[in-house]
C-alpha cells in the first residue's frame, strides 16, 4: 500500500551519505584519537568573535529568530554593496538550492550541470520530478560549452560549482563570461561559491559580478566553508530582487536560527579570521602537495580547501584502512573516481598524521 501512496519521482533519488563523524567511528573502532579530513570543514574553526556573538545570543533562544534575518542581510548588503532585499537566507546552501529548484521548476523541465560535481543539484531537481542534464566534465573542470549544447527549451536552471566539489578545479573568468552571455532568456545560471575565498588564482572571478550586471545569476556562498561555521547551517544567496522574491515564497519562516544569525554577523566581521584560515590553507596545501610528489602520486590542482588525490588503489579500501588508523577521509567512489580520495587540508597536525596514516594503508593494501 506504501508503494501506491509515495510521489513516484522520489525513487529516483540516492540519498546522500555524509563522511562519518568522528563519534561513530570511535565507538566502532575503540579509537580514541580521530581526526576528520572528509567534509571540507574548516580545521582552524570559528572566529572567536562569532562563538561569543553566539554564546551571548544563547540566553534569548525562548524567542523566535527574526524570520527575515534583516541584520544579517544588511550586514551581507554592507560587505558586497547590495540592498538586503538582494539576499536569500537558507539552513545551509542546500536548502537554498532546494528552495531554488521549488520556485522554478515545473516536472518534466531540465536542469543541466557538470559530473561529478555537488550532489545537492541533481536531488533537488529530482525532488521536483525535473529531467537531469549531467554533463561530464572535461578534463576535471566545468565543460561550459558541453552544457550549453544541453540547453533546450524545456531547460530552466544551470549549476555551476565554482570552484567544483569534488575536484576543487575552477572555471576561468573569460569561460563564465562567454557562457553567461550565450544564456537564452528563460535559463537561469545559479553560481555556487561555497569555496570561493579559498581561490587565489587570478583567472577566478565571482559570479557576483554578472548580478551587479543585472544578469539572470544566482550566486550561494556559505558560512561552513572558510567561516568555520558548518555546525550552525548558514547559507545565502544573492541575486536580484525580483529573483529573491520569487525564492521567499517557498522559504519556510524561522528556517535560520536566532544564534545561527548571531554567529554569522560576527563571522562577517571578523575579516582577520577569514584571512588567516585563507593563507594557512594555502600554505599547508603546499606541504601537502610536496609529500604526495615525495610518494609519486597524482592530484588534481585544487583552489579550494581540499585536494582529489589519485592513489592507484582501490579507495574504498584505503578508506577503511585510513578509518582504522583514525583518519576519517572520502573515497572517490561516491564521485565516480573509485582510485582517488578527497581529503581536506588540515592543520599541520592534523596534515602529518593523515600523510603517516596513508603510507602505511598503502604499504598494507599493496602487500
Amino acid at each position: 500500500m506504501l508503494a501506491e501512496l509515495i510521489r513516484k519521482t522520489i525513487l529516483r533519488i540516492k540519498p546522500y551519505v555524509p563522511g562519518k563523524p568522528i563519534e561513530e567511528v570511535k565507538r566502532e573502532l575503540g579509537l580514541n584519537e580521530i581526526i576528520k579530513l572528509a567534509s571540507n570543514e574548516n580545521p582552524y574553526g570559528a572566529s572567536a568573535k562569532a562563538v561569543e556573538a553566539m554564546k551571548q545570543t544563547i540566553e534569548k533562544i525562548h524567542i523566535y529568530p527574526d524570520a527575515n534575518g534583516f541584520e544579517l542581510k544588511v550586514a551581507l548588503g554592507e560587505k558586497y554593496g547590495f540592498d538586503p532585499q538582494c539576499f536569500i537566507l537558507g539552513n545551509g546552501s542546500d536548502e537554498n538550492i532546494k528552495m531554488i529548484a521549488q520556485a522554478f521548476l515545473n516536472p518534466g523541465e531540465e536542469v543541466v550541470f557538470g559530473a561529478p560535481s555537488f550532489m545537492a543539484y541533481d536531488f533537488a531537481a529530482k525532488v521536483m520530478d525535473a529531467e537531469v542534464k549531467a554533463v561530464p566534465l572535461k578534463e576535471n573542470c566545468y565543460d561550459l560549452e558541453g552544457m550549453l549544447q544541453e540547453i533546450t527549451d524545456k531547460t530552466k536552471l544551470v549549476f555551476i560549482c565554482n570552484p567544483n566539489n569534488p575536484t576543487g578545479t575552477i572555471v576561468k573568468k573569460h569561460q563564465l563570461e562567454q557562457f553567461i552571455n550565450q544564456l537564452p532568456e528563460h535559463v537561469i545560471a545559479v553560481i555556487d561559491e561555497a569555496y570561493a575565498q579559498y581561490a587565489d588564482d587570478p583567472q577566478f572571478v565571482s559570479g557576483i559580478d554578472y548580478v551587479r550586471q543585472g544578469k539572470q545569476v544566482i550566486v550561494l556562498r556559505t558560512f561552513s566553508k572558510i567561516y568555520g561555521l558548518a555546525g550552525i547551517r548558514v547559507g545565502y544567496g544573492i541575486a536580484s530582487p525580483e529573483i529573491i522574491a520569487m525564492i521567499e515564497r517557498v522559504r519556510e519562516p524561522f528556517n535560520t536560527n536566532l544564534v545561527a544569525q548571531a554567529g554569522a554577523i560576527a563571522a562577517l566581521r571578523d575579516a582577520a579570521h577569514l584571512s588567516f584560515c585563507r593563507k594557512e590553507n594555502i600554505i599547508q596545501k603546499k606541504v601537502l602537495e610536496d609529500q604526495f610528489k615525495k610518494l609519486g602520486l597524482s592530484w588534481i590542482d585544487t583552489q579550494a580547501n581540499f585536494i582529489m588525490l589519485d592513489t592507484g588503489i582501490d579507495a574504498t579500501e584505503l578508506h577503511q584502512e585510513m578509518l582504522k588508523q583514525g583518519v576519517i577521509i572520502r573515497p572517490g567512489h561516491v564521485f565516480g573516481m573509485p582510485t582517488y580520495i578527497r581529503v581536506t587540508i588540515g592543520t599541520p597536525e592534523e596534515n602529518k598524521k593523515f600523510i603517516e596514516a596513508l603510507k602505511n594503508s598503502m604499504k598494507i593494501l599493496e602487500k
